[in-house]
């Protein structure tokens, strides 16, 4: 009874030594990793406050070269900045302090961020011919790492993943779109792949942008204005759900004790923690990369913000923007996919709210260093998920190996550059024909012409034979045609390509308000 006393205070002083700290490293610095190749490559963690931390590269052979030391600052973070690295490997990474930590099995390559919705989240178990493309997985120096779901109200300064290598065992739940976008430009470069995939399905841009670049505009306002309203009424719209939730567990246990399918779960209340929270995803799954050095950013998603298409014009170059703000090392490339065609065909012209957005998401193209992949022609008129994620990944590829590594070759379809009114037709003139335009089917379908009544009817079409970057398209039902569009429908009819084999990308020449223009 006696040492009780004694040891108390043997406890209270040990609690009270300073504690010693081993150096840690973020998620993203783990065994078979990827680092970008032919850049500064920042390497970053923590240690106890004025640590010494040394950060080196030892080749196969055993050489160590490329160390950089630091001191950890007085929160205990550090930061050091290797001198660019040639593709290759395997090296290792050592980081020492008072401990030390290796890293095994590293690469030197090419990384890229792949991020989006539900059509990037897809993995490549639920693609085409998974049995076969998972089977042929077989890429060692393809490396794959997975950012855990996390909604924050605040920048994280790390994440839950860990690197694999690529094979049968570990690819099945990766995403389809990045898997084989790496794969591409593996089998283009021969140098090894680094895949950070970062997604989450039916989410919508403003939550992966920062809270101070959508405060920037005042046509994205209104989402931060309506997240900060919910947020004001969230305890007594929980309190609301708690007991519609209540009262559904109780039906559905009824239901299911009565042989029945029981009612659908009430959704929760939009407020904090919602993964459409504005920045919330971009704090709990973009920040925490940052600064690793890597090459470019694939990105699919849109299908979450098609009902504000107009608002997206404004928000997708914002959200880009941001992302090269944070990151701090230029324009890097940005490519996307742009909406995959989609719902029942329209028997007659029409307005289209997935057409708009396909429309802002062009629109992006005006920024620097950007590339967009179509899948207008690829999609599932039943499913929002089409299963070809084979082919979206080779025309992000066929983007990359231009705008990131300057290859020549056709990577776009053709795309509208102008048109001229003559004698009661439009001759719409195209770029990058890819040796010219061609129709795939037995006519050429997809375009619909206007007056100036803005009535638009399905037009008949036809490649100029005298020149081929032009196709003519008129209608008998409009005498006097102003405008014309093509693909321009949630699911249109695509007949015109380019040799190459890739679609028209669509479009409109009219500046007519649309369905979105208003909504916010």
């Amino acid at each position: 009874m006696k040492l009780r006393p004694c040891f108390a205070l043997l406890t209270l002083l040990v609690a009270a030594l300073p504690a010693v700290a081993d150096v840690k490293l973020p998620a993203l610095f783990s065994s078979h990793m990827v680092l970008q190749q032919g850049t500064p490559v920042p390497v970053w963690g923590r240690a106890d406050p004025g640590e010494r931390v040394t950060v080196a590269v030892r080749s196969g052979a055993g050489d160590v070269e490329n160390r950089v030391t630091t001191l950890a600052g007085a929160g205990g973070r550090w930061r050091v900045t290797l001198e660019p690295l040639k593709a290759g490997g395997p090296v290792s990474l050592i980081v020492k302090g008072k401990n030390t930590l290796t890293l095994e099995n590293v690469l030197v390559g090419e990384v890229w961020i792949c991020s989006g919705q539900s059509n990037m989240a897809w993995q490549v178990r639920q693609s085409r011919n998974p049995e076969q493309e998972i089977a042929g997985a077989v890429f060692p120096e393809i490396r794959l790492f997975t950012v855990k779901h996390t909604v924050s109200r605040r920048e994280k300064a790390d994440c839950s993943g860990q690197w694999a290598v690529c094979s049968p065992a570990t690819v099945p739940g990766f995403s389809a779109v990045g898997y084989f976008f790496g794969r591409e430009v593996y089998r283009a470069l021969k140098v090894p792949i680094g895949l950070i995939h970062t997604s989450w399905g039916g989410t919508p841009a403003e939550a992966w942008t920062r809270r101070e670049a959508l405060q920037r505009h005042a046509h994205l306002r209104p989402i931060l204005q309506r997240f900060d309203k919910a947020v004001a009424g969230y305890p007594a719209a929980l309190k609301k759900h708690e007991k519609r939730l209540a009262a559904w567990k109780a039906k559905a246990a009824k239901a299911r004790s009565a042989g029945k399918r029981p009612p659908r779960r009430p959704r929760g209340p939009f407020g904090p923690g919602h993964p459409h929270s504005p920045s919330g995803l971009f704090n709990g799954m973009i920040a925490p990369l940052i600064p690793y050095a890597f090459r470019g950013v694939i990105w699919y998603q849109g299908e979450s913000n098609a009902t504000r298409a107009f608002q997206y014009r404004t928000l997708f170059k914002a959200m880009i923007r941001d992302w090269r703000r944070a990151w701090g090392q230029g324009d890097f490339p940005f490519l996307f996919v742009q909406l995959a065609n989609f719902k029942a065909r329209q028997s007659a012209p029409g307005e289209s709210a997935w057409a708009e957005l396909r429309e802002a998401q062009a629109l992006a193209l005006e920024l620097p260093c950007t590339g967009m992949a179509l899948a207008i022609d690829i999609g599932e008129a039943r499913d929002i998920h089409p299963r070809n994620k084979q082919e979206v990944g080779r025309r992000l590829a066929l983007q990359a190996l231009s705008a990131a590594y300057g290859r020549k070759g056709v990577h776009s379809g053709p795309v509208f550059h102008g048109m001229q009114r003559k004698s009661g037709k439009i001759h719409v003139r195209f770029l990058s024909p890819g040796k010219g335009l061609t129709v795939r089917g037995k006519a050429l379908e997809g375009f619909q012409i206007a007056g100036s009544d803005r009535k638009y009817v399905w037009a008949r079409a036809a490649l100029d034979p005298k020149q081929r970057d032009r196709v003519v398209v008129w209608s008998p039902e409009v005498k006097a045609p102003v405008h014309v569009r093509y693909a321009w429908a949630d699911n249109p009819a695509c007949s015109l390509y380019n040799v190459a084999g890739l679609p028209a990308v669509p479009f409109r020449t009219d500046a007519w308000p649309g369905v979105t223009d208003k909504n916010r």
